[in-house]
């Protein structure tokens, strides 16, 4: 499924390119307390091309959203069920405020249900990003628990999930 969506202002979602590592780094280092090294974004792109995009604006990419698709336990039936993991979303400083997260996470899950099949979505979200967890919130998401020192600083994250629809 390619994307390749306009949004206002010129921005386009599309699918990861291997061209686009480096840049993919350099917003993660930039933007996320959580670098990953270059062949844990590969490894997803390969496993899971469909759910690994970026927005861009004139071949310049602002921002990515990185999937992986796993089979687990429900977060709401008690039964096993096919499970989207949004691993990462990053969206330049510059480039925030236009609804270019909230696009990626929207194509992502849609690719993430109709490629991959997946029954729900989660997430990890640091507790202090109120502004992600407000935009999680809107997409449908719900705390599903507390991650008591979940990351390497120690910050407690968030669980959150939603089903897909």
């Amino acid at each position: 499924m390619e994307t390749g969506n306009v949004l206002k202002n010129g921005y386009t979602i599309r699918n990861f390119q291997p061209e686009d590592l480096g840049k993919v780094i350099y917003i993660n280092r930039k933007c996320l307390p959580e670098n990953y090294p270059s062949f844990f974004f590969m490894e997803h792109y390969r496993n899971y091309p469909q759910a690994f995009l970026v927005a861009e604006k004139e071949n310049d990419v602002v921002g990515y959203i990185m999937c992986r698709i796993e089979w687990g336990r429900s977060f709401f039936r008690h039964l096993p069920t096919r499970l989207g993991h949004v691993i990462s979303i990053a969206v330049l400083p510059e480039a925030r405020g236009i609804g270019i997260g909230k696009t990626l996470m929207l194509k992502a899950m849609e690719a993430m249900k109709k490629v991959y099949d997946v029954h729900e979505y989660y997430l990890e979200v640091r507790a202090s990003n109120l502004s992600a967890i407000r935009l999680y919130e809107k997409l449908g998401f719900k705390i599903v628990r507390l991650l008591k020192g979940y990351y390497s600083d120690g910050e407690d994250a968030y669980l959150m999930a939603r089903p897909a629809r």
